[in-house]
């Protein structure tokens, strides 16, 4: 199906801007913030939809399966982005969530339109991951007629992989190519076709809204707590400390206390302290439980 470029939402004129040239700083200002007010509203609109991909996806990684995010220019710098910060946040291995841009590492920094274009280089980079059936992969084009995205989507297809697919239009191309789809109608940028802008802002909120969900389905928060932080460096392991005395209400010697104890395993530590047990029961609890720690304490009391 061709697609009129001038008719999609993400390129249509606002005119709540068409006179931004003329304005002063704080009017610009204004005009893009008053804007940016409508993201929130646009992306609540699609919960449902953002609803059902989390629960599908996090089927797939209860079964050993990986969140794959693909996109090109602004949409691929963001899955990369979210993907990235999964490590650091959650404890996770840095192959569990990926993501992958059209022109690989470098178009991170220098924009390579033209990879975008392809049919096929997507494919050749989810072969080069060893992408399966138990893994998913969401596409992302705020345009949501990226070739780039819909080969990986098709070959995903193919391969038996769950997809899904973020776009910014309606009735989007990849929406079609994919399971799963979300398309979030934040309406004309204030600068045409700008979709690093509202878009862009839809887009990373959906995608912190899916690893997220999914990061807390895997037990990997703890009330709302990041209790599977690795402290790694100073800040980090001040961090857990801080967390643990929250969780326990304990001192800060117990928590340095326990937190070694452990071995750094802050969610060990936490229920060490709650629970009394020792540092190898409560890793069993953990394991038993899906790594969450609330049912790992709830388990203490079932018959």
């Amino acid at each position: 199906m061709e697609v009129i470029l001038k008719d999609l939402d993400t390129e249509k004129r606002n005119i709540n801007s068409e006179n931004i040239d003329l304005m002063n700083t704080h009017d610009i200002l204004k005009t893009i913030n008053d804007d940016d007010k409508k993201v929130a509203y646009a992306v609540e609109s699609v919960i449902p939809d953002i609803e059902k991909l989390v629960d599908a996806a996090y089927k797939k990684m209860a079964n050993g399966g990986r969140l794959i995010y693909i996109g090109a220019g602004t949409s691929g710098r963001l899955g990369v982005l979210d993907a990235s910060e999964c490590p650091p946040t959650y404890g996770v291995d840095p192959d569990l969530v990926q993501g992958i841009i059209a022109g690989g590492f470098s178009a991170l920094l220098k924009a390579k339109e033209g990879a975008e274009d392809s049919l096929t280089l997507a494919k050749d980079d989810l072969r080069k991951i060893n992408l399966s059936e138990n893994d998913t992969v969401i596409g992302l084009a705020a345009s949501g007629r990226t070739p780039y995205v819909i080969g990986g989507l098709d070959y995903a297809n193919e391969v038996g992989a769950l997809t899904g697919a973020i776009s910014c239009v309606k009735e989007s191309i990849i929406s079609s190519h994919a399971k799963y789809s979300i398309e979030a109608i934040v309406g004309p940028e204030v600068i045409t076709g700008s979709t690093r802008m509202k878009s862009g802002t839809a887009q990373k909120m959906i995608l912190n809204m899916i690893s997220t969900s999914l990061m807390i389905k895997k037990g990997k928060v703890y009330h709302n707590l990041m209790v599977d932080v690795k402290p790694t460096n100073e800040k980090l392991i001040s961090r857990a400390k801080n967390i643990i005395i929250s969780c326990t209400d304990c001192s800060l010697e117990e928590a340095e206390k326990y937190l070694n104890l452990s071995g750094k395993n802050v969610k060990a530590a936490i229920l060490m302290i709650l629970t009394g047990k020792d540092k190898d029961t409560c890793i069993d609890m953990l394991s038993n439980k899906n790594e969450n720690i609330s049912s790992a304490i709830r388990s203490l009391y079932e018959k």
